[in-house]
Formats: C-alpha cells, structure tokens, sequence
C-alpha cells in the first residue's frame, strides 16, 4: 500500500525543499507558487486521482455480471494518468485495478503481455489491449453504458 503512494510523497518532500528554499531566500511569491505546483502533481501522482480500485476477482466477477470495462493501473504511470484523464467522469464507469496493490491483478496484466506489467492494460468484453487509445476506450465505455 505504501508503495502506491510513494511518488505523491517524493513530490511532497520536493515541494516543500523548494519552497523552503524559496522562502528563505525572500521569494515568497514564488515559493507559494512552487508549492502550488507540487501539490497540484502530488494530488495526480496519487491513488485518490484515480477511481476506488478494486482487487482482481472482485473487478473480474463485477465485469463478468454487468459488461464493464477492467482498468489495470499503477500510481505515478503516465500513461495511466493520461487514460484517466481523458476520460473524465467515463472513468467511474469502468473497474480500475491497482497493481501495485493487488497481487493478483499485476499476475492478470503479465498474462496478457507476456511477463511485463505494462499498464494501463484494459480488458473490454474479455479482449485485452495494452495501453488502448483513450478517445477509442472512452467511446467503448460510453457504448456499453448505452447498452445497459
């Protein structure tokens, strides 16, 4: 569990040796907007940016009874930041699986892509793509919603 918030806390730590520094040396306009930047990249790099995850059996029996979309994913993946992001509130629409957390969803995503964790791995209708276009996924997303 620490592990998922171990590059929101780099960026803490950062932020705060640069706004110190800043404010030491009289810059406090600019330390305060140092530290505004880094909060703003501590709150992305964290889990809470991202849907309430998930384990693996959970997200899979969930998929298998409504057709919703598996997001396999790991804090601080810029990939997995960019998916998210692009789909905006299509994301609370799909199961998100944090690797990092759950064994068994890192083991899912190294099936799929011959031994590596590469995510965002998503699994739709129980076909698997790594690292899917997000405006091709959000439009699935939305698909499946309009079916259900």
């Amino acid at each position: 569990m620490l592990r998922s918030w171990k590059l929101t806390g780099i960026a803490l730590v950062c932020g705060a040796v640069v706004a110190g520094t800043l404010f030491a040396t009289g810059s406090t306009q600019t330390g305060a907007i140092e530290l505004l930047v880094f909060l703003g990249l501590a709150a992305l790099l964290s889990p809470l940016f991202f849907p309430r995850s998930l384990d693996a059996a959970q997200a899979q029996e969930r998929s298998a009874a409504d057709g919703r979309v598996i997001v396999y994913w790991r804090p601080g993946c810029q990939y997995c930041l960019r998916l998210r992001a692009r789909l905006g509130r299509n994301a609370r629409q799909a199961y998100w699986v944090n690797i990092w957390s759950d064994p068994a969803g890192a083991a899912a995503v190294r099936a799929v892509t011959g031994g590596d964790e590469t995510v965002p791995t998503v699994v739709v209708g129980g076909e698997s793509f790594v690292n899917p276009d997000p405006g091709w996924l959000r439009d699935r997303i939305c698909a499946l919603g309009d079916r259900g």
